[in-house]
């Protein structure tokens, strides 16, 4: 069924799809800033389904910042474009409450960047960066290539961005358009799903388990239309799901028969993962791996290498070019320091994040609660009543994140960080959580 705003269909009979074909419309500019959208009753009868429905999927695009309620006024496209703005979810951490909300790492881990800052600026001062040198400084080029090649990735071009997010972004922008779908795991790292919705692309959820997307719900998306796939290798937020060997073969295969679909690998967990990377780019025609600095260096280390096929890694270094042309040589010579110093040792980070992580899962399984985190810093704990359980914690000392800043269609859930944790105060914070969620809702996630 459909419903004609204008010259604009509005289609569907799920809250998700309703909203997905609004928000196709707001990003193909034929629901412009300021249309006035349907009552919720009249819509819902003439696309044949329940106004709770229509009331659900006016709530998703609300929270995604697509439209704005105005009272008796009715709904409206907001002036600006669309975006995600799932950040405006995060729980705000008062004084004297634990943090388990805020997805950081751990700073104890971090290592110290004053030597590598000076190392690159004495290098710097030796050889300036010019207009019209290589963006990739040769040496950060050699040493990403090489563990690239170590990790079984296919060989591609080289390029580097402001971060991960800012590498997907411009893969993104390199192949699709408004209106274009994109398969995305749900649940799935927030600002990644306010970056699809940002750029028009209409989301097509992927559900997860532990060992990364599933093969029926990726190809459900593919049947559907999708023109990428974004995918987190390891460490994936929020629910720390890694892509196993199989996984990976299985979902190669699928690819396989997919030539077309863009295929974008997010590796952030390199560096705090001992979990080996299965590599799915290579067999589509167009694929990009990420490899950021952020967790094992530091957040502010504002640098992802990208290596991909030769147009999408082209067409990623023409576009910079015209914007800010390159990431600093300044940024490139301190990495290149860190990673020939040995400054963080993966093996040690990953034995730290996981002591605390698996600690509180099984914390938490002894008390009867379902969580699931193989990899990184997150933890994920399906419940009944997200806002009530986040509430409950916060009352009991203990904030955590909302999972509704990470879902799409998936059930309620809650993230929690263990990055800030001692191992001391898991069995306190199993007991909180225990509590709060109590009856315990949902399933197993997958």
């Amino acid at each position: 069924m459909f419903f004609v705003l204008g010259e604009y269909r509005i289609t569907g009979r799920r809250a998700s799809d309703i909203a997905a074909s609004v928000e196709a419309g707001v990003g193909s500019g034929a629901l412009a800033p300021g249309a006035l959208l349907p009552p919720m009753r009249e819509l819902a009868g003439l696309l044949g389904v329940n106004p709770n429905t229509v009331a659900a999927a006016y709530r998703t695009l609300r929270e995604r910042g697509v439209i704005e309620t105005d009272g008796r006024r009715g709904s409206r496209v907001r002036a600006r474009p669309a975006t995600a703005p799932r950040d405006e979810l995060r729980a705000v951490v008062p004084e004297g409450v634990r943090d388990a909300a805020s997805g950081n790492p751990d700073v104890s881990l971090l290592p110290p960047l004053d030597g590598a800052l000076a190392a690159a600026a004495d290098r710097y001062a030796k050889a300036p960066t010019l207009y019209g040198d290589d963006p990739v400084a040769p040496e950060l080029g050699r040493l990403a290539k090489a563990g690239f090649d170590a990790d079984g990735v296919p060989p591609g071009a080289m390029a580097v961005t402001s971060g991960a997010l800012d590498g997907v972004e411009r893969v993104l922008a390199a192949h699709l358009r408004p209106g274009d779908a994109v398969a995305v795991e749900d649940p799935g790292w927030g600002s990644m799903l306010d970056l699809a919705a940002g750029l028009g692309l209409r989301l097509l959820p992927v559900r997860v388990d532990d060992e990364g997307p599933r093969p029926e719900s990726v190809a459900r998306a593919l049947a559907a239309g999708a023109r990428g796939l974004v995918v987190t290798a390891r460490a994936q937020n929020p629910t720390g799901a890694a892509v196993s060997a199989a996984r990976a073969a299985e979902l190669r295969e699928l690819l396989a028969r997919h030539p077309e679909v863009l295929v974008v690998e997010d590796d952030h967990g390199h560096g705090i993962v001992d979990l080996p990377l299965n590599c799915l780019g290579g067999v589509t025609r167009h694929w990009a791996l990420v490899r950021s600095t952020a967790k094992a260096y530091g957040p502010d280390l504002r640098l992802a290498a990208l290596t991909g096929d030769a147009v999408t890694t082209d067409r990623v270094r023409g576009r910079q070019r015209l914007g800010p042309g390159w990431v600093s040589r300044l940024l490139q010579y301190a990495v290149v320091e860190l990673w020939t110093s040995g400054a963080v040792d993966p093996a040690a980070v990953a034995r730290s994040y996981g002591e605390r992580r698996d600690g509180l899962v099984a914390a938490l399984a002894e008390r009867g609660v379902r969580a699931q985190g193989r990899s990184g810093m997150n933890v994920w704990v399906p419940v009944a009543d997200e806002t009530g359980t986040v509430t409950r914690l916060m009352g009991a000392g203990w904030a955590v994140a909302p999972g509704a800043r990470f879902r799409v269609e998936s059930g309620p859930g809650v993230r929690v960080t263990v990055s800030q944790l001692a191992p001391a105060e898991l069995p306190g914070l199993a007991d909180a959580v225990a509590a709060a969620v109590r009856p315990v809702g949902g399933g197993r996630f997958g």
